[in-house]
């Protein structure tokens, strides 16, 4: 099932590739809408606001997990297009040990201080003690979060982004039936749900790690081969530092914006926060696609980079370019025209001042889905040409924005929650622009023909 990204036609080659990838994270976020429809359905809008802000919380914490198998990939991708077998087999090594050190730190602090970290979240007291439970019960699938994104970003910078969707799909359809199951007809509450969640974890980290190992010969080999000279060994592991710290990094920071954001919105209270939970949950879905094919398109650009296909990699970029600012339009039309309907699904009817407030983030957002769709590009092809720095720098930029905007008009009674929407794409707009702007720059300055040496 592995792919050569660095032949064959452009846009038939991102297509198919990015594919696999976007239909496992829609499966994925079907199965966070249908976790907060059963919790929000059989619990109540409480729950759901646990529920919701403890997503928040999770994604920041594990965005630092993800981020190092992010940037660890497109290392992995660089030199299985230049075929330089050996040095990606140890780069390999050392991003799981390495990765696997982290986790397991990021795993006893989160659970050492869980108290601390409600705090700052300024979750209301109706609600603490839910938010508790869940995010304990939580913080053990850690592990499995690890090893399934270590293995599927391997598996991806092989060209095989087939596999990854058969495990992400199989357990979203797994952790569904296991929700129903212990919060609908066990009765076991928002514990329930948050042991469902874990389990189907455990499920595709390990299944996804015992296929790779047993199907793909680089791995076996990886672990096989005789230890190298220690220089090559430190060489390996800085190649790896660079590249996963920096996705890392970026990850993190974007996610901890959203997390500060995500307190600013908790002091608003739990109808406002309620109806955050139901929108965002919405807004993910909504852009998700241009986020996968973005991360698909940094991995063909590794590929063609390491290949030295320049070529292609500008091909690409322009085909990339098309192919997600369709979507974006399309995508930002049906939200903002259905945002009502989409509230719907998560709130009650009765509920009008969630909907009305769920439906005022929606028409900001969806109104502006080109221009994050501009920045997951960027992202990408700045990770996929040897500079993951400047992707960390635009991140800085989005979200340094977003928040500091969030929290200079929230305050004022004339502008309110409002301020928090609209900080968000004016975040977007202004790390396109420094984007572009450096690569214009670049271009003038080194002349196209240095393009290789980026």
């Amino acid at each position: 099932m592995n792919r050569d990204l660095t032949t064959g036609n452009v846009a038939k080659t991102l297509l198919l590739f990015a594919g696999p990838m976007i239909a496992g994270n829609l499966l994925q976020q079907f199965y966070n809408i249908a976790d907060t429809l059963i919790v929000g359905k059989f619990l109540g809008a409480e729950a759901m606001a646990a529920v919701g802000t403890a997503y928040t919380l999770m994604t920041f914490l594990t965005s630092i997990l993800i981020g190092l198998c992010m940037g660890s990939g497109s290392v992995f991708s660089y030199y299985y297009g230049k075929k330089d077998f050996v040095k990606m087999q140890s780069c390999m090594r050392a991003a799981f040990g390495m990765i696997g050190g982290i986790t397991i730190l990021v795993d006893l602090l989160s659970f050492a201080l869980v108290d601390p970290i409600l705090t700052l979240l300024r979750i209301p007291a109706e609600i603490l003690e839910q938010m508790r439970l869940y995010v304990l019960i939580i913080f053990a699938g850690i592990c499995f979060i690890f090893l399934y994104n270590y293995f599927s970003y391997l598996l991806r910078a092989l060209g095989n982004s087939v596999v990854p969707l058969y495990f992400l799909g199989g357990t979203s359809i797994l952790n569904v039936a296991l929700d129903l199951l212990f919060v609908a007809v066990f009765g076991w509450g928002i514990g329930g749900a948050a042991a469902a969640t874990v389990f189907s974890q455990a499920v595709s980290g390990l299944g996804i790690g015992i296929y790779t190992w047993k199907k793909e010969p680089l791995l076996r080999k990886a672990w096989q081969q005789k230890a190298r000279k220690k220089g090559e060994r430190q060489e390996a592991m800085r190649e790896i530092v660079r590249f996963s710290f920096a996705a890392s990094i970026q990850q993190s920071v974007m996610n901890f914006g959203i997390l500060m954001i995500q307190g600013l919105v908790n002091s608003f209270g739990v109808a406002v926060m309620a109806a955050f939970t139901a929108a965002v949950k919405i807004d993910s879905f909504a852009y998700m696609p241009a986020q996968e094919f973005g991360n698909a398109f940094s991995l063909y650009v590794s590929q063609n980079y390491g290949a030295g296909k320049m070529d292609r990699v500008k091909k690409g970029a322009a085909r990339a370019m098309a192919i997600s600012m369709a979507f974006c339009l399309v995508v930002s039309v049906l939200v903002f025209g259905f945002a009502k309907y989409l509230m719907l699904l998560f709130v009650s009817p009765s509920e009008t001042e969630i909907i009305q407030i769920g439906v005022g983030y929606l028409r900001v957002e969806g109104a502006f889905y080109c221009g994050i769709g501009i920045l997951f590009l960027l992202y990408a092809f700045y990770r996929g040409v040897n500079r993951p720095e400047m992707s960390l720098i635009l991140t800085i930029v989005s979200l340094g924005t977003r928040v500091l905007l969030a929290y200079l008009l929230a305050p004022m009674p004339s502008v309110g929650v409002q301020g928090i929407w609209w900080a968000i794409p004016i975040g977007w707009f202004l790390a396109d622009a420094a984007g572009i702007a450096y690569l214009i720059g670049w271009i003038k300055k080194k002349g196209e023909r240095d393009v290789r040496t980026f």
